[in-house]
């Protein structure tokens, strides 16, 4: 299983410290969410922070956008190095093909994100062209939310779209992550795994992504 640790979680005033135990762990990703207040009611952190994380971070960087209008930032967020997933909300995206077709040619990988309610079945006519669909298993803006168990059903419909069509895009999850959850999303078949306050508040943060990957 790849984990991606969410550093929404992270402690910002000892940011250089949790970059550089994910780097150090067997995390496969870092995953950066990014919240504009209004697509949902937080906000996080802009491209100041992105960029600081990808000069220390040895790993790539999955840029998670919750906000209104992302289309207007695919060039920036390709200049920065590191960024491999541009990662949207299909509620975002007016014309989502246009969207990701736009991520593809600026040289990021495609990914795109469906909120607890929306169905899987909405991705039917744009899933193969995708380098990753994210399952919200909690609702968007806050993290340490409890993980909305519909989401393994989901998770299996999503695994079916894509073993019958053809798409080689890897299936995400983000929300209310640890052992147990994990486990179940793991045998309904996701590929990574988002966890935030799971990690950053565990006594050793490096071994619980240890197990996480094990899945």
């Amino acid at each position: 299983m790849q984990i991606a640790p969410s550093l929404l979680s992270a402690d910002f005033g000892s940011l250089d410290r949790d970059i550089e135990m994910v780097n150090e762990s067997d995390a496969a990703l870092f995953h950066l969410d990014v919240m504009d207040g209004r697509f949902v009611p937080n906000i996080s952190f802009g491209f100041p922070i992105i960029e600081a994380v990808s000069r220390k971070a040895r790993k790539p960087l999955d840029v998670h956008l919750m906000i209104v209008e992302p289309d207007k930032w695919i060039d920036r967020l390709a200049s920065i190095p590191g960024v491999e997933y541009m990662n949207v909300h299909l509620e975002a995206c007016t014309h989502l093909h246009r969207t990701v077709q736009a991520i593809k040619a600026a040289g990021m990988k495609a990914a795109v994100t469906l909120n607890p309610a929306t169905p899987v079945c909405l991705l039917e006519d744009i899933v193969a062209d995708l380098d990753m669909v994210l399952l919200m298993s909690v609702n968007p803006g806050f993290g340490g939310q409890k993980f909305i168990t519909r989401t393994l059903e989901k998770t299996r419909a999503l695994r079916r779209l894509i073993d019958s069509t053809g798409s080689k895009a890897l299936i995400e999850i983000d929300g209310g992550v640890n052992l147990q959850t994990g486990r179940q999303l793991a045998e309904a078949g996701a590929d990574i795994l988002v966890a935030g306050s799971f990690v950053f508040s565990a006594a050793d943060p490096k071994a619980t992504i240890a197990e996480l990957a094990r899945l």
